[in-house]
């Protein structure tokens, strides 16, 4: 036999030697303790799956839900909206905003309705729960479509930065404008016609 098969046998019985090993230790060992290595998150979250999942599960999501309601509850839209709060609710959400934007046209006939009420809701409610408020959601005979999305917080907090740098610095332009007006009456000079002005 070859010193070059004699090694690769030796490493072959290690590994199996290795395995057998590992597949005792973890046999025998609580799973908590095989965890316990496991980084703690900033919300101080043990590294457990049983405590990760608690956490998740005790957390609030936000999420923006566009209702559209038949047209014909436009006059008596309470008791519809009653219910689909109610329906948060009870999945162990609440209601952060709600914007009513009334009757509008469809882009595209439902159920053969031209117009909906369209509602919209800022939610915050647990992730888990969102599946069910999607199932009570289809079989209410109110709505007639609806969406459920999350939207992008970083992106939202990104836009409104830009937009009060815009205003910063159109506040300033706008006090250098008011300052330079007095200066450009006076410097002001007659202005040359063009060949095409003739």
């Amino acid at each position: 036999m070859s010193p070059r098969n004699t090694q690769a046998g030796a490493v072959q019985g290690a590994d199996e030697e290795r395995k057998g090993d590992v597949q005792d230790s973890t046999a025998t060992a609580p799973r908590n303790q095989q965890r316990s290595n496991a980084p703690v998150s900033a919300d101080r979250v043990g590294g457990s799956a049983d405590e990760q999942g608690s956490a998740v599960r005790g957390s609030l999501n936000q999420y923006e839900i566009a209702v559209l309601y038949h047209p014909d509850l436009e006059i008596d839209l309470a008791k519809a909206e009653d219910r689909v709060k109610k329906t948060i609710a009870d999945n162990g959400g609440t209601i952060a905003k709600t914007d009513n934007w009334g009757k509008r046209k469809l882009a595209y006939p439902i159920n053969k309705q031209d117009y909906a009420v369209y509602v919209f809701y800022t939610v915050d409610i647990p992730a888990q729960n969102i599946q069910k408020v999607e199932q009570i959601f289809n079989i209410t005979d109110e709505i007639i479509r609806f969406l459920i999305s999350k939207p992008d917080l970083k992106a939202m907090a990104k836009a409104e930065a830009l937009k009060a740098e815009k205003a910063k610095k159109a506040a300033e332009r706008g006090d250098r404008d008011d300052d330079d007006d007095d200066d450009e009456e006076e410097d002001e000079k007659p202005r040359r016609r063009s060949k095409i002005e003739r």
